[in-house]
């Protein structure tokens, strides 16, 4: 089969096209064939091993997982052992986790991290989903508690987890207020953003203070951040997917710094982690096929070009989600 590699960490051009064998679906685990598969920043953060922290997990001098990506759609084409409510034919999606490997036209996945696809959307929608999904769902139920009166920021909106997060906002019942740039504008508002911000304009921790922050973008400080909350507000730390620089802990930093500040201040700050396992998927796809959230596909690319599809995520010059079509 055809599929991503990558022997060394480095640039997009470490990323090769090549055949390798077809995995055999082990206990436990489906074949999936996949139809397309989404890129997230932690794609090209592996892709590089940045930070160099993170290498401690992904492998010390080159990835351990040899095949990138990590988002898929597709049907079944073969299961394990022991999987039980899942057969071939089945359209399905899910999220490999750091196991990698969905940027392949074939993709072995534990059955716990593989659901039935929301029969509304397409595979590229559907592949667009899990992680960016899960992330939403992790920082607006989980840690926010977010609920029905509630006045919600989403800095990043126009991102990959923002289109989602505005929408589930909506969902649940909040007064939301999407930041963006100018050219993301008009996609933010007419998600159901309340409130748009455009962050060349103004400057959104010097406006109106919201209950929950949800911050994807890491570029701005705690103390900038926590202005933007009301006295007993919730800031929620996922950001820093665009940040750029090859250190010891890059994004990592902010994150750990909200987490050495939490005990001391009134604010909840929390950096939650997604976990896109069986029950999220459930729930995401409940979201999707009610019609609460839809996910946006800015553009797409075919298998070969999957390095320029990472080198457009990872310049920041994407919107919404980017998808590789297999």
């Amino acid at each position: 089969m055809r599929a991503i590699v990558q022997d060394r960490y480095g640039p997009p051009e470490t990323l090769t096209l090549a055949e390798v064998d077809v995995p055999v679906p082990s206990a436990g685990e489906v074949l999936v064939r996949v139809e397309a598969a989404s890129v997230n920043a932690y794609d090209w953060h592996v892709m590089r091993g940045d930070p160099r922290m993170a290498r401690l997990a992904l492998g010390v001098s080159r990835p351990r997982a040899r095949i990138r990506g990590r988002d898929f759609a597709g049907r079944v084409e073969a299961v394990g052992a022991d999987v039980r409510g899942i057969r071939p034919g089945d359209a399905v999606f899910g999220d490999l986790g750091d196991a990698d490997g969905a940027f392949a036209e074939y993709v072995c996945a534990p059955a716990t991290r593989v659901a039935p696809r929301p029969a509304n959307l397409t595979a590229q929608q559907a592949a667009a989903l899990p992680l960016a999904g899960s992330t939403a769902l992790a920082g607006l139920c989980d840690a926010g508690r977010v609920g029905p009166g509630h006045r919600v920021l989403v800095n990043g909106a126009a991102g990959g987890v923002g289109t989602l997060a505005v929408q589930l906002a909506r969902a649940l019942g909040a007064t939301v207020t999407g930041v963006c740039s100018t050219r993301n504008v008009e996609l933010v508002r007419s998600l159901g953003a309340d409130r748009v911000v455009d962050y060349t304009r103004a400057d959104f921790t010097r406006g109106p203070r919201h209950d929950v922050v949800f911050d994807l973008v890491g570029n701005r400080s705690l103390t900038a951040l926590r202005r933007a909350l009301t006295p007993t507000g919730t800031l929620v730390l996922s950001g820093g997917g665009g940040y750029h620089g090859g250190s010891l802990l890059g994004p990592v930093r902010l994150l750990l710094r909200g987490r050495l500040l939490a005990p001391f201040v009134r604010h909840r700050i929390l950096a939650p982690t997604a976990a896109p396992d069986r029950a999220q998927l459930d729930t995401l796809r409940a979201h999707a096929e009610a019609g609460r959230v839809t996910p946006i596909v800015d553009r797409t690319y075919p298998l070969h070009e999957a390095a320029r599809a990472i080198a457009h995520v990872e310049g920041g010059h994407a919107r919404a989600k980017v998808v590789v079509a297999i």
